[in-house]
């Protein structure tokens, strides 16, 4: 328990900030579970659509410190060699 009145604020404020991260990190897990699945599929049209909002999560995740800026450069670099050898392969 927070003995002082900033430990207080300080509580309060780390609860909304990690609500907003989850919420922010499985949004993000959601779009890259999309993806996977549309190349799984063979479905290289819908994969690509689904890689655009993906990237765009990915990337404003990286610039808000949800996740470290170049794990999603990663992350979008694997999604979009993924598609490409979908791509090729079919």
């Amino acid at each position: 328990m927070p003995n002082s009145k900033q430990a207080e604020k300080r509580l309060r404020q780390n609860k909304v900030r990690q609500a907003r991260n989850k919420a922010t990190k499985s949004r993000v897990k959601t779009q890259i579970k999309k993806v996977m699945t549309a190349v799984d599929a063979g479905e290289i049209e819908t994969a690509e659509l689904e890689f655009k909002t993906a990237a765009k999560k990915l990337d404003q995740a990286g610039a808000k410190n949800v996740m470290h800026p170049n794990a999603a450069a990663r992350k979008k670099s694997r999604l979009q060699n993924a598609i490409k050898k979908a791509k090729a392969s079919s």
